[in-house]
């Protein structure tokens, strides 16, 4: 059994970055849609990125996965502009349309990270992890910032330590990592 102390430091700081740093965007076809996926995907977070999710909702003929994947999209570009109930609904709306979308459910938990509904947060993670994500280094980091808020130490080292190891090059979980210290008996 490992003891893991950490420095304290502010978990709502922690939280903020939660949503930029975690979320699990979707590519998907070509115009506004297109758009929109790239906005996700690059992390942007301003309006018209999300007008142009919403005109691809309303004016584009998607298919059922690349409509459910718009609203995953466009409710990363929310949730990175902290409206949790209006990423929340539309995470819930690409659920209704694929129920087997893991990315809906991680980003789900995200935004309940994000408000600091930690046990929430950690049941919409695991469940879209075990769907299959994308970018499972995202789900495993946010799970870690989850678990942290919830008090269950060793449970947050593992996950940002699994998050590390899937993404060596992304310096967040490393920089979480930093702050523990593993003592073995």
């Amino acid at each position: 059994m490992r003891a893991i102390p950490v420095a304290a430091l502010c978990a709502t700081a922690m939280l903020a970055a939660a949503g930029a740093a975690g979320a699990s965007s979707l590519i998907i076809g070509g115009g506004s849609a297109q758009e929109c996926s790239d906005a996700a995907e690059k992390g942007r977070t301003d309006n018209r990125a999300v007008l142009a999710c919403t005109t691809a909702l309303e004016v584009e003929t998607l298919s059922f996965r690349d409509r459910a994947r718009t609203y995953v999209n466009r409710g990363v570009l929310q949730m990175r502009q902290r409206q949790f109930d209006a990423a929340r609904a539309d995470f819930d709306q690409a659920s209704a349309i694929d129920p087997n979308l893991g990315e809906a459910y991680v980003n789900r938990g995200a935004t309940f990270v994000g408000e600091e509904r930690y046990r929430e947060g950690v049941e919409q993670i695991d469940k879209g992890l075990s769907m299959g994500v994308r970018a499972p280094e995202k789900a495993f980091f946010n799970r870690g910032l989850a678990n942290e808020g919830l008090g269950d130490l060793t449970a947050a080292y593992n996950d940002y330590s699994r998050a590390a190891q899937l993404k060596p090059d992304w310096p967040a979980p490393k920089t979480e990592l930093a702050r523990f210290t593993v003592k073995r008996p």
